[in-house]
């Protein structure tokens, strides 16, 4: 870490990458079972695990893993650092700044750089601004369902060295809106 400003979160990297990969490929496996049933019952049901495993789009995969180690890990524990040190006191009032500084400031940045990192490696960003236009608000408003309630717990009853990795695990829950 000598001449760096900052120290690279690796244990809070290693685990967003870990969760996020865990939380897409149960989007995956979940999209696949629900393509399955469309397509009405199979007289092989032994089909079903090859299909369920050996179908895993791992490129996709290694794409959500390598921004969770590389930006939302790191990044959200800079934010929740950030968070608790400017508002270190347990108060009502720092625990509703805090969720409301979370859905309106992390999470646009959040959707912006998810759906730039994902266009990006799909070769795709002549489309991000129709992506943004088309997809950012409805995202942002949808998550506010899952994140207020997650932020609020987060906030009120995990510590600092915890509360990035409950929001990492609660983070794989909602990629499929972000993928």
């Amino acid at each position: 870490s000598r001449g760096w400003p900052l120290e690279f979160p690796f244990q809070q990297a290693v685990t967003a990458a870990c969760l996020t990969l865990t939380g897409d490929t149960m989007a995956q496996v979940h999209r696949r079972i629900v393509d399955r049933r469309k397509r009405g019952p199979e007289p092989d049901s032994k089909a079903l695990v090859p299909d369920l495993l050996l179908n895993h789009d791992w490129l996709r995969g290694l794409r959500i893993a390598s921004y969770g180690f590389l930006l939302y890990g790191p990044g959200s524990y800079a934010w929740y650092q950030f968070l608790d040190k400017s508002m270190p006191k347990q108060t009502l009032a720092t625990l509703s700044a805090k969720v409301l500084l979370n859905q309106i400031v992390l999470g646009p940045c959040v959707i912006s750089v998810i759906f730039a990192w994902n266009n990006l490696w799909l070769g795709k960003l002549s489309e991000l601004p129709s992506k943004y236009q088309n997809d950012a608000l409805p995202t942002l408003l949808d998550g506010f369902k899952f994140w207020i309630p997650v932020s609020i717990v987060n906030f009120g009853y995990s510590p600092l060295t915890s509360g990035s990795t409950f929001k990492n695990l609660a983070q794989h829950f909602s990629n499929p809106s972000l993928g």
